[in-house]
């Protein structure tokens, strides 16, 4: 950047949720000051930041109001307003992801469209207006149907399997993809800055909560064959390349039983696939996301150890104030590193925290969490 923004720079974050907390505990090492805009009075960032301000992210003005007078804003959650963020950066605000990126991003159909456009490999898809439209489409029984926007942790998506559950499906524009029998759910963080310079970490492998839809399981770095990684890595740089993109992307993707790889969808910030990152790798992806927006060198992707995320999610039948049982259990367990959210109130799998758990021995990284999955619980 062209000041010297150590101790100066006011940079603005878009929501106040955990992904912002963990952004804020490294922006501190840079001395930067942190303004935070969020709907929830209550939200995980409002003890931790410079200014936090209480308003909706999607209203324009508010929106506006709160980004004029800063530096620069990055985001921790899509759903914003892009209109204000257009204005913002024509007045000279630098916003990272760039306003044009998550404009794309909000919208899975035009992220469908530009994979296609760019000759990213994906599922087969088809854009429809209504639900009327899915008794003429051009793909077969079984397949999902994506709300185009403001799905987001497993909502806004839906299986159709056949004519019968047409009248149950989302009425609002939405793409409908081929129902992939995928062997892995994989995903790769990827960093760019305003240089050009690019790094990726490596390939990890996660398992979903079936009746949430949440990643609930990661798996650091995968074992998966060279060329699988490989190629995967490479995918993750040419998106982010042809993006133009300036920060953090997730690309999460499915590996098929016949050895395909194909995007499902991307998120331009740092992501629960990314977690991991701040025991497991050299630079966390939180500190990178830094690195990137303020165009300073990228740090290095390299895996420390074999590494094992868990979310932690709050119990299907507790709701109320957040109580967590067996936090000093895990904590004897050696490698196993916890963390909290701030979240005052729990709800059926609202996440809450989440833990990391470190071992060079990759089996014994995978028992020990399986042990912590057992025994941490959020009730209320």
């Amino acid at each position: 950047m062209a000041k010297d923004f150590y101790g100066e720079l006011q940079l603005g974050i878009l929501g106040g949720g955990q992904l912002g907390r963990m952004l804020i505990q490294e922006a501190i090492n840079y001395n930067v000051n942190v303004h935070v805009l969020d709907p929830d009075k209550n939200a995980p960032c409002r003890k931790l930041c410079n200014r936090f301000e209480t308003g909706s992210l999607s209203d324009f003005e508010t929106v506006y109001n709160f980004g004029k007078d800063l530096d620069m804003i990055t985001i921790e959650i899509e759903k914003v307003n892009v209109d204000a963020l257009e204005k913002l950066e024509e007045e000279g605000v630098i916003v990272y992801p760039q306003s044009r990126v998550i404009r794309l991003i909000q919208d899975k159909g035009l992220q469908k469209q530009f994979f296609k456009q760019n000759d990213i490999p994906t599922a087969p898809f088809q854009l429809i207006s209504t639900k009327e439209n899915l008794y003429e489409t051009q793909i077969a029984f079984p397949y999902m149907q994506k709300l185009r926007r403001d799905g987001y942790d497993g909502k806004g998506v839906k299986r159709i399997q056949s004519t019968q559950d047409i009248e149950s499906a989302f009425e609002a524009p939405s793409l409908i993809e081929e129902l992939i029998d995928f062997d892995k759910e994989i995903a790769v963080i990827v960093a760019r800055n305003d240089r050009g310079e690019v790094a990726t970490y490596p390939l990890v492998e996660m398992e979903f909560n079936p009746e949430a839809n949440l990643v609930e399981f990661l798996i650091s770095p995968s074992i998966l064959s060279f060329e699988i990684q490989v190629q995967a890595e490479e995918i993750a740089k040419k998106i982010a390349n042809d993006l133009q993109i300036v920060g953090l992307l997730a690309v999460e993707m499915f590996l098929t039983k016949d050895g395909q790889i194909l995007v499902n969808e991307l998120a331009p910030r740092p992501h629960n696939s990314g977690h991991h990152s701040i025991e497991g790798n050299v630079t966390s992806q939180f500190a990178q996301h830094l690195r990137a927006i303020f165009n300073l060198p990228l740090g290095s992707t390299a895996a420390r150890s074999n590494a094992v995320m868990i979310n932690l999610l709050g119990e299907a039948k507790y709701e109320g104030l957040a109580k967590y049982d067996g936090v000093e259990e895990v904590l004897a367990i050696e490698g196993v590193f916890v963390h909290l959210y701030g979240k005052k109130y729990t709800k059926p799998f609202r996440k809450m925290g989440h833990v990391c758990i470190v071992n060079d021995d990759r089996d014994l990284a995978i028992k020990n969490a399986r042990l912590v999955q057992e025994i941490l619980k959020v009730k209320a």
